[in-house]
């Protein structure tokens, strides 16, 4: 089954068979979450999203209606081929990048057991936006509408201008790169992210990392996002043993300064770091198939920042499928 939001992007949305229909607005509104949802996981971040989704409202205002049968076809291409266009001049500007990339973190419910909730929100986690990255922008879209929209291959063909038989290789080779077993790995359940997270808090203010060491995994890693503009660590830090001492020593002398908020980023439970209200830090956990953690995504940069605030923590909430 596929719920409303999904059907949408989808594109089954027929203008002319609305005779009831709302106005141009209000028909776009219907399918704005569903583009944003789209646009986000594309791009990840939470400003180009936007800026796409609104570049899309333009175009549907000057679009000639009697030349469009299928609106939200009509959308999602239009979407999907301006997300495809700001990756290709993100590809070049983030060569440059300082550091490690991570995506914008948003405010979004944590996952639950709604068994249609699950593979889109679990296609929110900050690991598998990374993942992601490995993917050319055309393999990100074929592979996005395809195994995360269940878009059709004679509609995914349409929306990026190619024959079905190129589709359905662009979505093989993305399945390829990141590896199909780990594309969507479900998080555990709630109580366990929540324990991660006090022992990781428990770690840091003590110093006393054996119950945090226990929940990580052999192969966990660290990346800092700082984009340069703020003290963070380079390079990206891999194993277990480097990720504690990292812990127990750095995060353990640094972070006891900061207030500790836990909060719903990307479909997982996060926590964020204030200082005197002001956001400094967003941390997300990445888990494997096992439940274990094997990842720490720390992201500094104030630019990504922004968008939150402590006092508009759900601002999102609700907005991505």
């Amino acid at each position: 089954m596929t719920n409303r939001k999904n059907r949408i992007v989808a594109g089954e949305w027929d203008v002319h068979d609305q005779p009831d229909a709302p106005d141009d607005g209000q028909r776009f509104e219907e399918v704005r979450g569903a583009l944003l949802s789209l646009a986000y996981r594309m791009l990840g971040t939470r400003s180009e999203a936007e800026d796409a989704v609104q570049d899309t409202f333009v175009r549907w205002q000057e679009a000639d209606r009697t030349e469009i049968r299928n609106g939200a076809a009509w959308l999602t291409t239009t979407c999907t081929r301006r997300c495809i266009d700001i990756l290709r001049r993100a590809e070049r500007q983030r060569l440059d990048y300082i550091g490690a990339w991570l995506p914008e973190p948003v405010h979004t419910p944590a996952i639950t057991e709604d068994e249609y909730a699950m593979p889109l929100a679990s296609s929110l986690s900050t690991a598998f936006l990374l993942m992601l990255e490995r993917l050319s922008p055309k393999e990100r879209a074929a592979y996005l509408l395809h195994d995360i929209f269940e878009l059709a291959y004679p509609r995914i063909a349409e929306t990026l201008g190619l024959n079905e038989a190129a589709c359905r290789k662009l979505v093989s080779r993305a399945r390829l790169s990141i590896g199909q077993s780990k594309s969507r790995v479900e998080p555990p359940p709630i109580a366990h992210q929540e324990e991660l997270l006090s022992a990781f808090r428990d770690a840091i203010e003590t110093g006393d990392a054996v119950s945090f060491a226990e929940m990580l995994s052999e192969d966990i890693e660290i990346r800092h996002d700082s984009g340069g503009k703020v003290s963070a660590a380079i390079h990206v830090l891999q194993g277990k043993q480097g990720v504690v001492e990292f812990v127990q020593t750095f995060l353990h002398r640094v972070w006891n300064k900061y207030r500790w908020t836990v909060v719903d980023l990307n479909g997982t439970r996060g926590v964020l770091l204030d200082k005197d209200g002001v956001i400094v830090t967003a941390v997300a956990i990445g888990f494997d198939e096992q439940g274990v953690a094997a990842g720490i995504y720390i992201l500094r940069n104030p630019d990504k920042l922004a968008n939150l605030s402590m006092d508009t923590i759900e601002t999102w909430a609700g907005r991505l499928a």
